[in-house]
């Protein structure tokens, strides 16, 4: 009887050590709130790729926690945006959400996040005011600010002698933050802006504005467009013409995941990212090995930033023991790493946005190969931000 008495309390022992009650935690709900279908449907799902690539690499858990996946298409809707977020959160009672691809859309899930104190990681929209004035302990953004690559190419587009370009987009928060972060820097390097022209959101009917850009004679074009609307506009430029006479230039989403279904007609275009095809770092090539073998697919920048989300998923959780409600010990932890990023070791800003490269793109043979570095280490300003 002693013996079995003896036997029992070791046993409840072991049941209550740290070690054991950390194996013992319920699986981390992680709420994917991307684009599973409309134009930025395959971005949303290079986004996941990545993601669940790094979480597979860890085994399957994250802070000795397994990982449990909800998803929700978000629509790339703003209006639908708020539900779908409460849903996930009041419903489905996730831990963490990570979402989205449209910068309208991750407005409205930053602003419940911070309202709710919902852990939010962003794996690319670039809303400026997420790591701006709607900055938050539980918020991080694992790819860019919109101004960062819009900044990067002024630079560069001024340096290279341009002084009268035309500025095209469509009509929304992530082209007017693109256009305004180049026109910052195009005015400052010393030249000027003789339009901007905005089409309405998801639209691709570009005939009309390409012929005012014509008429218009500028130095070059400066532009933001992305999935399925970066294809069209691509290639309408080209078969207007204008190709060969007017030099057009983007943020690199112009032609990131795109460059199948533009074909030739990217040839030569010049972009400004934070990633590029041929970075040939060792480990953005077990990166790109890895992806290819998981998914039969080359990773983007999507699926990098995607990873690189889940690394600071991990990073926090690795510090809090896979507690999420210690916040400001996970943002402690995130703030002071280095992520190990395919696109190059980068640390996140007080803002919780990333301080990182933009590198200079040219499109040869179907690849954004690297040409140069547009900005180093270049810091979104976080207007805004008192966090």
């Amino acid at each position: 009887m002693k013996l079995f008495q003896i036997t029992v309390i070791a046993a409840a022992a072991t049941l209550a050590s740290p070690w054991s009650l950390a194996q013992g935690q319920p699986p981390l709900k992680v709420g994917l709130m991307l684009p599973a279908t409309g134009t930025f449907a395959a971005l949303g799902t290079a986004i996941e790729n990545g993601f669940k690539l790094y979480v597979d690499q860890q085994g399957g858990k994250l802070g000795g926690r397994s990982i449990e996946y909800v998803k929700v298409d978000d629509e790339s809707d703003p209006s639908k945006a708020t539900d779908n977020i409460n849903k996930l959160i009041k419903r489905d009672n996730v831990d963490v959400v990570v979402g989205t691809v449209h910068s309208g859309v991750a407005m409205a899930m930053a602003k419940v996040a911070k309202d709710t104190g919902t852990l939010m990681i962003d794996p690319n929209a670039g809303a400026d005011a997420i790591t701006g004035p709607m900055c938050a302990v539980n918020i991080f953004r694992s790819s860019f600010s919109n101004w960062q690559p819009g900044y990067a190419m002024g630079e560069v587009m001024a340096k290279k002698g341009h002084k009268k370009v035309i500025t095209i987009t469509w009509k929304y928060a992530a082209g007017a933050e693109s256009v305004n972060g180049f026109t910052e820097a195009f005015k400052k390097g010393g030249g000027t802006v003789l339009k901007d022209l905005t089409v309405p959101f998801p639209s691709v009917e570009f005939q009309a504005l390409l012929t005012e850009i014509a008429a218009a004679k500028p130095d070059a074009v400066y532009t933001f467009f992305a999935g399925g609307g970066a294809v069209k506009f691509v290639k309408d430029y080209a078969a207007a013409g204008l190709k060969g006479n007017i030099p057009l230039y983007g943020a690199g989403f112009l032609t990131d995941g795109t460059l199948e279904a533009q074909g030739a007609t990217a040839d030569g275009l010049q972009t400004a990212l934070h990633y590029g095809d041929g970075l040939n770092t060792p480990r953005d090539n077990a990166f790109r090995l890895a992806y290819a073998k998981a998914y039969k697919l080359q990773p983007d920048v999507y699926a990098v930033q995607g990873y690189d989300a889940a690394q600071i998923l991990g990073i926090g959780l690795a510090a809090t023991k896979g507690d999420v409600s210690k916040q400001k010990e996970f943002a402690a932890a995130v703030g002071k790493s280095k992520i190990d990023s395919p696109r190059g070791a980068f640390m996140l800003s007080k803002a919780h946005n990333p301080i990182q490269d933009m590198y200079l793109r040219e499109v040869k043979d179907k690849e954004n190969k690297i040409v140069g570095i547009a900005a180093k280490s270049l810091s979104d300003p976080a207007r805004g931000c008192k966090m």
